[in-house]
């Protein structure tokens, strides 16, 4: 193969592999926001953003009854994918159906820079889905996370009363992703706080 050939080969491969580049980078950013749509076309691990703009999780709240005669045992679990901690502040929690909770997830970002997440709930039993109202929720928005900030996070939740008898147990999981690129590098020599935010 003469240089002139190799320099044409090479060029060609440098143009397919910033396609990749380009196709994968694009699949990274638009990958919570279609997996969101999925959620609401199958009903499956159902995000409930409507909840905090309708406020309809908060009225139910404010006018339903607490049941003091059944315990609902709510587990939390976490999932992190990409580079950063995230856990729930507690595994488990007993709560009676129409009582008002929080729960505080830590995430801390132990990174050099800034990133951006977005949280993915989803329950177990699946039926249990309908009968979790979250009032304050972090996964309602995209959380931007600094260099080197930890912070806490809340849900405020009610069971509806409503939940069927035989659901003693419900398991409240969340998958932190991060969304799309790397923004930008920290200025050389700074640290982030620690912070601890609400996300609403």
């Amino acid at each position: 193969m003469s240089k002139a050939d190799e320099k044409r080969f090479n060029r060609g491969m440098l143009g397919r592999l910033l396609v990749v580049v380009g196709v994968m980078f694009g699949f990274g950013y638009a990958l919570v926001p279609l997996y969101k749509k999925i959620c609401e076309v199958t009903g499956i691990n159902v995000v409930t953003t409507r909840e905090l703009y309708g406020g309809s999780a908060k009225r139910f709240a404010d006018n339903t009854q607490v049941d003091t005669s059944r315990t609902i045992t709510v587990e939390f679990d976490s999932n992190a994918r990409g580079p950063f901690a995230f856990r729930p502040v507690k595994n488990t929690m007993e709560v009676h159906p129409g009582e008002m909770a929080t729960i505080v997830y830590e995430v801390a970002n132990g990174q050099s820079r800034d990133i951006a997440a977005q949280a993915i709930p989803s329950y177990a039993p699946k039926q249990a889905t309908e009968y979790f109202k979250k009032i304050e929720c972090f996964c309602f928005k995209q959380q931007t996370l600094k260099a080197k900030e930890a912070r806490q996070m809340p849900v405020v939740f009610v069971i509806d009363p409503k939940l069927p008898k035989d659901v003693k147990n419900i398991t409240l999981s969340y998958t932190f992703f991060e969304v799309g690129a790397p923004v930008a590098q920290a200025p050389a020599g700074t640290v982030g706080s620690d912070v601890n935010g609400h996300g609403s």
